[in-house]
């Protein structure tokens, strides 16, 4: 055991209804669904055994996760329809893609009261029952997103994007279409880029590091976590994010660029909602020598040759959306959801976890601690509304690389800098309002957080995305106290 806001109506409304479906709320829950394929794949490329690096923790049961998935009977328009519109620099109505009432997910969704609400709640249950080790894991695909993969995946018709074959399926689409020169372009582009993934990962660490040293009450007396420091270390690290996704683009769009007609009709028959109309490729995975690849190489091609799949086929819209999880990845959620799914193809995360964990949660606070919580909504909703502006500019700047047009490149690490700001500020009152809980909790009500927890899998080190590694020593002049 570890030792007066404005739309309180719509607050308390949300967490009445969180666990009825629907709208955004459990919501991402299951938009969420998203990270299993990064997960998954990290893990089984170099066959490691999920439960080595783990032990375990108190006596709490074991999580078992429904399964059960929304279906769709009717197909929604596919992201062609308004390609005319890719290149308009704010996302007005005209340039969006057609959200029917059959689509699943949204920008609108995702920004919601609700769905935000119950993805922190998540988000503070996680980390005061977790620990430094959980904080660390992250799927790969939270970096450098803006290729519409996120938004494919919890859109797909077919009830296949929560699944781990998902990402598979797509990403072999692509390489089985490539030509060899093509294909070594993504490969070269991983090689590249390989550094940079790991130096994100680490560069993590020292934003963890203190937010749960925060949490524990584990700093020098006189100091506090500092709001400024946060957003600037997030900014910085968000400056390795603009690169990774500028490179990305480049040499996606080259590949693109250089389809032949016999690839473009290919990918004319490929549903981008559906991916049922998507060939399942026999030895996809082999296309690829993988033995020729580092671990991090191999999943960065897989990643990129997905990407590539849903930026194609996808449009502005797509690029920009995220699931309400995108922000704020440094409190153990992603551990405690998609556990179970790693190094366990075709397993499904439940989408319902997120929405059911987080009211739950909620509930076991008192009304004062609760607000800290729902009061979050209010408070970050200026650094969320920029955020939706920042990564539709982004999109449209980067879809020119499809069309042989010229990146602004000052453009894309200046908005993206910005996004880390922003981002890290939201981080910085997750993790302040997730202390302030914390430090007024009864034994009773921690008690039924760890049963609620649901996982009494640990890890004994931490994580390099979703691949387990030694927890690294963090140089505490980095920490952001002040």
């Amino acid at each position: 055991m570890k030792n007066i806001i404005s739309k309180s109506f719509i607050i308390i409304l949300c967490i009445a209804i969180l666990a009825v479906g629907g709208c955004t709320s459990t919501s991402n829950n299951e938009a969420i669904a998203q990270e299993t394929e990064e997960t998954v794949l990290s893990n089984q490329s170099d066959n490691t055994n999920s439960d080595e690096p783990n032990k375990q923790r108190d006596e709490k049961p074991k999580n078992n996760d429904d399964t059960n998935q929304d279906n769709k009977d009717e197909k929604p328009p596919r992201p062609d329809e308004n390609k005319d519109n890719k290149n308009s620099e704010k996302p007005d109505e005209n340039n969006k893609i057609n959200e029917s009432n059959e689509q699943k997910y949204s920008m609108e969704q995702a920004t919601s009261d609700r769905g935000q609400l119950s993805t922190i709640a998540f988000s503070g249950l996680a980390f005061i029952t977790g620990s430094a080790g959980a904080d660390s894991f992250l799927p790969p695909g939270k970096v450098a997103d803006f290729f519409g993969f996120q938004y494919m995946r919890d859109n797909d018709q077919n009830g296949l994007g929560h699944n781990t074959t998902f990402l598979t399926i797509a990403a072999t689409n692509v390489l089985n279409v490539l030509d060899n020169e093509q294909q070594a372009k993504l490969v070269e582009l991983a090689t590249s880029q390989e550094t940079l993934f790991e130096e994100y990962a680490l560069a993590r660490f020292p934003m963890m590091t203190s937010f749960r040293d925060y949490l524990e009450g584990d700093y020098t007396d006189g100091t506090t976590l500092d709001k400024e420091m946060v957003a600037e270390y997030s900014s910085s690290l968000y400056e390795i994010d603009a690169q990774l996704s500028y490179e990305r683009a480049l040499v996606m769009g080259e590949i693109i660029s250089s389809f032949t007609d016999e690839q473009v009709a290919y990918f004319e028959e490929l549903d981008f909602y559906d991916s049922s109309t998507w060939p399942v490729i026999e030895n996809g995975e082999d296309i690829i020598d993988k033995k020729s690849l580092s671990h991090t190489e191999h999943v960065a091609v897989m990643t990129y040759a997905s990407e590539m799949f849903s930026w194609y086929l996808g449009n502005v819209d797509a690029d920009a959306y995220f699931c309400p999880e995108r922000h704020g990845t440094y409190f153990g959620g992603f551990y405690m959801k998609d556990y179970h799914a790693m190094g366990n193809p075709d397993y499904f995360i439940s989408t319902t976890v997120t929405g059911d964990s987080g009211e739950e949660f909620l509930n076991i606070l008192t009304d004062e601690q609760r607000m800290y919580v729902t009061g979050l909504i209010d408070e970050q909703s200026d650094n969320l509304d920029r955020i939706v502006e920042i990564r539709y500019e982004v999109s449209n700047e980067l879809r020119k690389s499809i069309n042989s047009e010229e990146i602004d490149k000052e453009k894309v690490y200046k908005l993206i800098k910005e996004y880390g700001y922003l981002e890290g500020e939201m981080s910085y009152m997750y993790a302040n309002a997730f202390a302030k809980v914390n430090e007024t909790l009864s034994e009773d009500q921690l008690d039924k957080m760890y049963v609620l927890r649901n996982l009494d899998i640990y890890p004994d080190g931490a994580f390099l995305f979703s691949a387990p590694i030694d927890m690294p020593q963090v140089d505490t002049s980095k920490l952001l106290f002040k």
